[in-house]
């Protein structure tokens, strides 16, 4: 029973997937897969998800915040956030590559790995510090899915080939505009993220720290750059990929390399 409550998440996210990738390649199904069928089937997906991810988070002994946890984590979030998007925005064409990502990251989590526990009885703001690390990296991460997205519709355009799934995608400038909300809300996160850890952890410049803390705050300052050049400047287009992905990349090598490396190779 359990493996069957396991496996159907992960074939909810895939079917989404290949709904999303169908309706948007082929014009002629746009009328047959229906928007509210795909939002039911990802949202079933994410619910037993969700239930998944509580038994495997949450122990007597405490938090078990191993790497295949949070990974699975974070996936859960992204495409959480992406369902309550696609309720005001026509951004469901993200889809096609979270829902997939979701059930890859949902996998890994059912490996066996030692578990890395956190006591209830942390301080609360170092609890804030995690939430909004999680969160900040979860929306960053739709923001790089989205600059894709925004890369892929920019060089048909400058091709002059603006054919097959790319017609579907809105205007190039109301893609822009959702890269940009979102990079400001998960910049937004990620200052709360490091102001907490600054008040509340003991040192954040601690030897086990100090890689995690250097580049958490490059990718702060690569984001806020790149906000500042939007306002200033007005970036766009390839300017404002290349500069979220570089922020995203550095960020990912903070949090994941990290833990890949300490958990993963070192077995700490």
């Amino acid at each position: 029973m359990q493996a069957i409550i396991n496996l159907l998440p992960i074939t909810l996210y895939l079917v989404c997937g290949m709904l999303l990738l169908v309706k948007l390649t082929r014009p002629t199904m746009l009328a047959a897969i229906n928007k509210h069928w795909v939002l039911a089937i990802a949202g079933t997906a994410v619910l037993i998800h969700g239930i998944v991810l509580y038994h495997s988070l949450f122990s007597t002994a405490g938090l078990d915040i191993r790497f295949y946890n949070v990974l699975s984590l974070v996936a859960w979030l992204v495409a959480f956030l992406l369902i309550l998007s696609i309720l005001t925005a026509q951004v469901e064409c993200l889809g096609i590559i979270v829902f997939p990502f979701a059930a890859l990251m949902l996998m890994l989590g059912f490996l066996p790995a030692e578990p890395h526990l956190l006591a209830y009885q942390m301080k609360s703001g170092i609890l804030v510090h995690i939430l909004f690390s999680i969160l900040a990296y979860s929306l960053l991460s739709i923001a790089a899915v989205q600059a894709l997205l925004l890369y892929i519709q920019d060089s048909h355009l400058h091709n002059k080939h603006p054919g097959g799934f790319v017609r579907t995608l809105p205007p190039l400038e109301t893609m822009e505009i959702l890269l940009f909300r979102i990079i400001a809300l998960g910049f937004i996160t990620l200052s709360i993220a490091l102001l907490c850890g600054i008040f509340y952890l003991e040192n954040m410049f601690a030897q086990h720290l100090a890689h995690k803390t250097i580049l958490s705050l490059i990718a702060w300052l690569l984001f806020a750059l790149l906000l500042w050049g939007r306002w200033q400047f007005g970036w766009r287009g390839r300017t404002a990929i290349r500069w979220t992905y570089s922020g995203f990349i550095v960020l990912m090598l903070a949090y994941f390399g990290s833990k890949f490396v300490v958990e993963l190779v070192l077995q700490r």
